[in-house]
């Protein structure tokens, strides 16, 4: 059985010696009837934390982050530095303003000190020192592609001594990137509420469960079929999609557990007889299908297909397209909120890879989104979901007026969740719902613009220490009295990956999009600068 052996307090690095582990704990089996009735006990416990905890600021409390991208293995080897994703949710640490919260963050492998400096020297009105005695740094030291919270349930000693930093169970959850059994069977053996969607209650997180959801909502859908399941399926769905629509250039495939589209595919249907349709796409397809994920090939993909399942549908024409989104959240009380919409950028081949997003959406449809999004997430609620949602759209313009066609639902944080929650912490603001807006204290709004894939390979070789030099000496960091400036995040992708996320805070979207282009215009010059190091340690590299 593997194990860590040491418990980070702070940044201090400071040891706790650590009691013989002994089975002592007499803990349902996974999956269990008996673990889903614990399971759902612990979470009537949310209930009264949300009740008496969440808005009293003073309230003692403690949050337990497990920042796992429980995901298939198939799809995080896809995603470029995938194993410092788990730095995203990294904003919990704004948590620590509340004078009274302890925050217990674990990852695979231990977060550069730099790291967790810049972002505590971020905490508006809080001594650095007082929030790193209230924060507990936990690390696997392990850097396997698995999900972090599989490598946590094998590690019964990291699992006592989370337990064992926890003050008080009663005023503790945990929260998490997204929920599958894999987090029910930690919560259980936390002992804590899991503040996130119930596993059971997950398929309206797939592009099948979505796509019945928004029929039920009464949101249009782009035409397709859902519960696609095999190479036949497949065929059967697109030859049906070009019979009814012979003028059909392009259809979309879908794998129903892809994240930020790369378990996407476009299938080119043109040039398609009229006659004999599904022998030709049977013929075809292997051909045709292009995957937006760099490094897939038609039998892996046909293979997920198959264990996964997923959806197929048209692909949506429009001169005037965008991709907008509503984030929305139901309470363990039951209630539906809207928190955010954004305008997505996307990448990638044909368009379908999430890169970035802008706040607030565009004002034009905005409010449509907004109620779309209501809608949805009552629908969800009546599931008995409970936690963060997002709906992501296509929308095309058609003369005066925008059409908008529900494509996705995700039950879990996601590109656009942590921007938004580190602009709420960094500037007490709140959303405006009747404007789609953000308001901060003093009055005003703000916007701004993030992305997740700020990629040079220039940057290679740039250290945190670097990247905070670079941000100060050109007057690129945030300030708390402006509330504007720049908030960065995947910091230790930077050096290996060249990779890097980039949160833009002004006061309006343009502005927002002038401090990006301006940020990455710096980072891009000072990497040049570096470049001749680089090029004279080539030397070593051909020599070696």
């Amino acid at each position: 059985m593997r194990d860590s052996d040491v418990l980070q307090v702070g940044s201090l690095g400071l040891h706790h010696p650590v009691e013989p582990f002994s089975r002592s704990l007499d803990l349902p089996p996974p999956m269990s009837p008996e673990e889903k009735e614990v399971f759902r006990k612990l979470q009537a416990q949310l209930k009264t934390q949300f009740r008496d905890i969440f808005p009293n600021p003073r309230a003692p409390r403690c949050v337990v982050v497990v920042p796992s991208l429980s995901i298939s293995a198939d799809l995080l080897a896809k995603i470029s530095g995938v194993q410092y994703y788990e730095e995203r949710m990294l904003f919990a640490l704004m948590l620590l303003r509340l004078p009274r919260t302890r925050l217990i963050y674990v990852t695979s492998q231990a977060i550069a000190p730099s790291i967790i400096d810049y972002y505590l020297n971020l905490l508006p009105g809080v001594p650095m020192n007082h929030a790193r005695a209230r924060l507990t740094l936990l690390s696997c030291f392990d850097t396997a592609p698995e999900p972090l919270t599989l490598k946590i349930l094998e590690r019964p000693r990291l699992i006592r001594r989370i337990r064992d930093a926890i003050p008080d169970p009663a005023s503790c959850h945990l929260t998490v990137f997204n929920a599958t059994k894999l987090e029910r069977t930690l919560a259980v053996r936390l002992g804590i509420p899991l503040y996130a969607c119930d596993p059971g209650h997950c398929r309206a997180g797939t592009k099948s469960g979505s796509r019945e959801v928004f029929r039920e909502a009464g949101i249009a859908v782009p035409p397709g079929f859902e519960n696609v399941h095999s190479v036949d399926d497949i065929v059967d769905a697109l030859a049906e999609l070009k019979t009814r629509d012979p003028a059909l250039q392009k259809a979309v495939v879908k794998l129903d557990e892809g994240v930020s589209g790369e378990g996407n595919a476009v299938v080119d249907l043109s040039n398609a007889p009229r006659t004999g349709v599904r022998d030709w796409v049977a013929s075809e397809l292997p051909k045709r299908i292009r995957f937006e994920a760099s490094g897939e090939s038609w039998p892996t993909f046909s293979a997920q297909m198959s264990r996964m399942g997923g959806v197929v549908e048209t692909w949506v024409e429009g001169k005037n397209k965008r991709s907008p989104s509503m984030q929305g959240r139901i309470t363990p009380l039951g209630e539906v909120a809207v928190v955010s919409t954004h305008d997505q950028v996307l990448g990638g081949p044909n368009g379908q890879v999430f890169l970035g997003c802008s706040f607030p959406a565009d004002e034009a449809y905005r409010l449509e989104i907004q109620e779309a999004g209501r809608l949805i997430g009552d629908i969800l609620c009546d599931q008995g979901v409970t936690g963060r949602f997002g709906v992501d759209f296509i929308s095309v313009k058609e003369a005066d007026t925008w059409r908008h066609l529900a494509i996705e639902i995700n039950l879990r944080k996601g590109g656009t969740t942590h921007p938004f929650l580190m602009l709420q912490f960094l500037t007490d603001g709140h959303f405006d719902i009747r404007t789609g807006l953000y308001q901060h204290p003093s009055g005003g709004s703000l916007a701004y613009y993030a992305s997740d894939n700020v990629v040079n390979p220039l940057y290679r070789g740039f250290t945190p220490a670097d990247l905070t030099d670079i941000a100060v000496n050109h007057r690129l960091h945030f300030n708390s009295a402006t509330r504007q400036g720049v908030v960065f995040h995947l910091i230790g992708a930077l050096s290996e990956f060249g990779k890097l996320g980039v949160l833009c805070i002004s006061d309006t979207a343009e502005n927002a999009w002038q401090l990006y282009r301006d940020t990455v215009e710096v980072l891009d010059r000072e990497a040049l600068a570096q470049e001749e190091a680089r090029s004279y340690c080539s030397v070593f590299r051909e020599r070696a």
